[in-house]
């Protein structure tokens, strides 16, 4: 049974302010939050929609000591980016915060000292990796070395890409740090941990069963997968002397951990508006009556299920979430963005190349939203959909009636006489696309709700081309008040229900049918513009994207791989071994037998291999550059006398060698001739 809320409390996720907005965020994260809170707040609901920039964690104290500044000109720098592309883009945020504000310093530290003196965290000491030359302790994610299951040499200290093993930094063999690339040693420093393996039992009680029907599978699944495995304590604190300095004694040099830092710049953030506005934040974090969520992509699933909701049930009155509807990866061009490699469509470039076309990418974004998969953003597609769809069906429908009307009445509502049984179907219809899209919306199904908008711009088209009233006209001009009068009022609520979706069209249309300050509520009915209201000049919603625009587009990326490529320079060469060190390897031509997805992984194949003394299971990290089907058959080179290890339960007997490129992405290592299996590679 669903419960009614009082109030809404929307967050999205904090972007990183170490660079500029880009298409998959906005398709991941923010189009869909801005499209939930418009639509609640054209009902009437009381809403706080919360913004703001994440400015915490290494990624930006190394960014500052490669361009010889310091953090806050990091932050200070993009958060004004960022700040203003939503501005211009209209993200409706009633608030944008950061978190290098003193509100959110304070808050923080507040959060943590309740935590700490209501005996929340464990305390203990322990060895970490530390870098001599630079003087810090290492991140996991700044530590390197092989990885210990699949034998990767560039896995991370938190996870290895290839096999998506999550480790600890101490698992790796010949760690490296990342910012100096020496032997890092290990240090003891002391830090404050989450038990959140205290709070299973209540995960499993409030998310397990008590979400199962209403998450999205790809939210439940992720975090029933986690708890599977059983949850760890987690640090809070890190050395580092960028971010929340920890409130205690005995903690200098140390501050917050980014992760339990960022997701306390929701709270600041409505502290921050309540101090705008006069309004108690209290009310949207603590009322049970309230009604939370967070708008996320797939790689925040954890900290917003788990581990942010742990924190708030450990300091004990704050409200959890309801639902957390987070997205899949938006690619561009059938290749992932990369923020290092500049492959992105950067919303504050697109806003200067395409100004007055905030609405159009909107639209594609929304229409093409990785809301249960990982999609793809090419630059046709976004041209297609503009002049096939905003153009050809919506600008198309609503520009006609218009027209005509000025043409036969001078813009004149006509009144809605005689009219027939196509008349009445019609009107009948527009009185359900309301409750339509407001099923999708309310099941955060954006993308279908958009789908449903657009069917109503199709079937004005179609009733405005079937009745043909430029035709009618000249024999029954009374009838053509009747039809005219019917599009008028598809038009109507078009400008109503478009608002959450395109709210520059709706605004314009709006204006143009002088009509203003409807909702949701008046949405479905059929007579919003009244007989004889004077009707604005038309003008032109969508106008047609043309070849070239497209083309400059598409040349502006492929410009920017070429200067990829000529900037790749291959990795330096690893210590020097001997000669006795690579006669132990064994390594053999071979043929793939079989190959299959292994289940519940995104990278993982299990193959089997002829390999010409005996035929084999090896379990590679290949699967997100070959499809099972299509390399079965193939030669191989493998190294047969490595020792065995499990992968997700499937003993793997050996290594297939791969070339990895400077984008990580794999291609075999295979004779050029044909040759037996099992000879040997040499």
């Amino acid at each position: 049974m669903s419960k009614d809320f009082k109030r809404y409390t929307i967050t999205s996720a904090l972007p990183y302010a170490n660079g500029p907005i880009h298409i998959g965020h906005l398709a991941g994260v923010y189009i869909p939050a801005d499209i939930y809170a418009r639509y609640l707040r054209l009902k009437g609901e009381d809403v706080l929609f919360i913004g703001g920039s994440d400015e915490h964690g290494v990624p930006i104290t190394i960014k500052a000591r490669q361009l010889g500044v310091t953090p806050q000109d990091i932050v200070d720098k993009y958060h004004g980016i960022i700040k203003k592309s939503f501005e211009d883009f209209d993200i409706s945020f009633d608030v944008y915060s950061r978190t290098s504000a003193k509100i959110h310093h304070e808050t923080a530290s507040e959060f943590f000292k309740k935590l700490y003196n209501d005996g929340k965290f464990i305390e203990k000491s322990n060895e970490q990796y530390y870098d001599e030359e630079n003087k810090q302790f290492l991140a996991d994610r700044y530590i390197t070395g092989i990885c210990p299951h699949c034998g990767y040499e560039k896995a991370y200290g938190d996870q290895c890409e290839s096999c998506g093993t999550s480790l600890s930094p101490l698992e790796l063999k010949n760690p490296k740090s990342a910012l100096s690339g020496n032997v890092p040693v290990l240090k003891e420093t002391k830090h404050w941990y989450l038990p959140l393996d205290q709070y299973e039992e209540w995960l499993d009680e409030w998310i397990i069963k008590g979400h199962k029907d209403d998450w999205k599978p790809n939210v439940y699944g992720q975090v029933k997968s986690w708890l599977d495995q059983g949850l760890k304590p987690r640090a809070v604190t890190r050395d580092l002397n960028w971010g929340v300095e920890v409130p205690i004694k005995d903690a200098e040099g140390k501050v917050l951990y980014v992760w339990f830092d960022a997701p306390i710049g929701y709270i600041s953030a409505s502290k921050e508006w309540a101090e705008k506005t006069g309004k108690d934040w209290k009310k949207y974090w603590k009322d049970e009556d309230s009604k939370m969520l967070h708008f996320i992509g797939k790689d925040n699933i954890v900290f917003h299920c788990i581990i942010f909701p742990v924190m708030l049930k450990a300091e004990g009155s704050y409200i959890v979430p309801e639902n957390v509807p987070a997205n899949e990866f938006l690619n561009l061009e059938n290749d992932k963005i990369s923020t290092s490699r500049n492959w992105a469509v950067w919303l504050h470039e697109y806003l200067e190349e395409f100004p007055g076309k905030q609405d159009v990418l909107r639209y594609v974004l929304t229409a093409n939203a990785p809301e249960t998969k990982d999609n793809d953003f090419t630059w046709k597609d976004f041209q297609a959909r503009n002049n096939n769809e905003l153009l050809a069906i919506f600008g198309n429908f609503v520009n006609r009636t218009l027209v005509l009307t000025q043409k036969y009445y001078d813009g004149i509502v006509p009144e809605a006489n005689n009219l027939d049984e196509d008349a009445m179907a019609t009107l009948k219809e527009i009185e359900l696309f309301p409750a339509k899209i407001a099923s999708s919306i309310d099941r955060y199904r954006f993308r279908e709700a958009l789908s449903e908008l657009m069917n109503l711009a199709r079937m004005g088209n179609k009733y405005l081309t079937d009745q043909e009233p430029w035709k009618v006209f000249k024999t029954d001009p009374e009838k053509v008040k009747g039809i005219l009068n019917v599009s008028l009022q598809i038009v109507a609520n078009l400008s109503v229900l478009s608002e959450p979706f395109l709210p520059f069209t709706a605004h314009k249309l709006q204006k143009m049918i002088g009509i203003d300050g409807l909702n949701w509520n008046d949405a479905g009915r059929t007579d919003l513009l009244k007989a004889g209201n004077q009707l604005n000049k038309p003008e032109l919603l969508f106008e047609r994207i043309e070849d070239k625009t497209i083309e400059a587009q598409v040349q502006k990326l492929l410009d920017t791989k070429k200067e990829n490529e000529m900037n790749v320079a291959a990795n330096p060469a690893k210590d020097t071994i001997e000669f006795d060190d690579f006669v132990k390897m064994d390594i053999r031509t071979g043929t793939i037998l079989e190959a299959e997805k292994v289940a519940k992984t995104k990278k993982l194949l299990k193959l089997k291999v002829d390999t010409g003394i005996d035929q084999r299971t090896v379990v590679s990290g290949i699967a997100e550059y070959y499809n099972a089907e299509d390399i079965i058959g193939k030669k191989v080179s493998i190294l047969v006398n490595l020792a065995p290890r499990k992968l997700r339960g499937i003993e793997s007997q050996g290594m297939i060698l791969m070339a990895e490129d400077a984008d990580g992405k794999l291609c075999f290592v295979s004779p050029t001739e044909d040759v037996n299996d099992g000879s040997e590679v040499k």
